[in-house]
């Protein structure tokens, strides 16, 4: 029998140590507490331990701080800790439960699916998927009604952390047009992990005025709408809500057939039609677009391949990606670079200006094989295996070197490995 490439026993040992009763974090001091798509990631992983109760708490406590216009917000505040910078009393919510003030990527309805397909506690899995849906539903309602009020079928984000991808070279030009904070605050991340592994103060200092900015606007969302100064087309957040739609579709059959489901799969319809907006006929890429100038954002990074994990490109937009594929794993061969290596923004090692993430190679993958491509899926997982060659389960690796960056014992990581890379 064929070794697997790291220890499974290690990586459900993470989650263990990380489960925090009933609520996964991403790892001890750096991130203490629940975040949005890191949660359904990790639900994976305690699916592949045989946790499949385990698996659908972890989402049920993401729900638990939905707030009543539908958003799930990117980060819930279940307990109090002081070992991260923004916490909930400089976000400012003042809901039940503690949370910040902005999503991030919606990749729970696919995650859903998944467990739903796979769970072998069949009375367990319609119980959860019935409690889920409504709050699942309410969710992607929510992006097209207070994302995309214009009915552009492109919904936008309003934070970099939104994105999931937080300093993003993609992001550099909109956020020159953001004012720095106006008070001094204290980083915690730098006290966990290298600064040369993490943003640079000048993008903190607007990440901040950003956070500052939705309390200020007291959280409406037409007032945020029209005069935030951050305000982006994100090809990977609409790239993974797409996939996600078609799966969330496709759990409600038979079980909703409503106003909901037609208003979404209109929605749905109205990206499809759209996408092409988003298309780089220069660099044979997608990407995305500052909708307060209608500039694309000139910048290859691993979002402008997430149209094929969202099945928006065309077969010839998903053959021009595959073929810059190639070069980009070829200088950059440790998982899948989050920017391209021959751009003169790439850093190997610092969060997403170049390392890779196992969870986005996944998705990548998925959308490769979705589009016959599937030499080019195994070697994303080839040289995705090839960053635990170690052993160890890290937040992200250096797409040069394979070294480990970032968080250390990471839950994704661990879960991403779970489900994807065993053998």
């Amino acid at each position: 029998m064929k070794k697997p490439v790291f220890d499974i026993d290690h990586a459900t040992r993470i989650l263990r140590n990380n489960d925090l009763g009933g609520y996964t974090i991403p790892t001890q001091g750096l991130y203490p507490f629940q975040w949005n798509w890191d949660a359904a990631i990790t639900a994976l992983g305690w699916m592949e331990a045989g946790d499949e109760a385990r698996a659908w708490l972890e989402l049920e406590m993401l729900l638990k701080g939905q707030w009543d216009n539908g958003m799930v917000p990117h980060i819930i505040f279940h307990a109090d800790a002081d070992t991260y910078f923004p916490g909930p009393e400089v976000w400012g919510v003042e809901n039940a439960v503690k949370t910040s003030a902005i999503s991030q990527p919606p990749v729970l309805a696919s995650v859903v699916k998944i467990l739903f397909e796979q769970g072998k506690d069949r009375a367990l899995a319609e119980q959860k998927l019935a409690q889920l849906l409504p709050g699942v539903m309410a969710y992607h309602l929510w992006w097209y009604r207070e994302r995309d009020p214009e009915n552009t079928g492109l919904v936008c984000s309003y934070h970099p952390w939104e994105s999931g991808m937080d300093n993003s070279p993609a992001w550099d030009h909109p956020l020159e047009n953001v004012p720095a904070a106006d008070w001094e605050y204290t980083r915690r991340d730098t006290g966990h992990v290298d600064a040369a592994e993490r943003p640079h103060k000048h993008q903190y200092d607007r990440y901040i005025y950003l956070v500052d900015f939705f309390k200020r606007n007291h959280f409406d969302s037409d007032l945020i709408y029209q005069t935030c100064p951050y305000r982006v087309q994100d090809i990977g957040i609409i790239s993974i809500l797409h996939r996600a739609n078609t799966d969330l579709l496709v759990l409600c059959q038979n079980r909703i057939d409503n106003d909901s489901t037609r208003s979404l799969q209109q929605s749905s319809a109205r990206t499809a039609a759209a996408i092409g907006a988003l298309w780089s006929e220069d660099l044979n890429c997608f990407v995305s677009r500052d909708t307060l100038t209608g500039a694309q954002l000139k910048t290859i990074s691993c979002a402008g391949v997430l149209p094929l994990f969202g099945e928006l490109a065309s077969p010839a937009q998903a053959a021009a990606i595959n073929e810059n594929l190639g070069s980009w794993i070829e200088d950059a061969p440790f998982g899948l670079a989050s920017t391209h290596p021959h751009s003169e923004t790439f850093e190997p090692q610092r969060y997403w200006r170049g390392p890779s993430w196992l969870h986005i190679n996944w998705m990548i993958a998925l959308g490769l094989d979705t589009y016959g491509l599937s030499e080019r899926a195994a070697q994303i997982k080839q040289v995705s295996k090839a960053c635990l060659a170690n052993g160890d389960f890290w937040e992200y690796y250096n797409s040069v070197s394979g070294e480990g960056c970032g968080g250390g014992e990471f839950s994704w990581t661990a879960a991403i490995a779970l489900h994807w890379l065993k053998d």
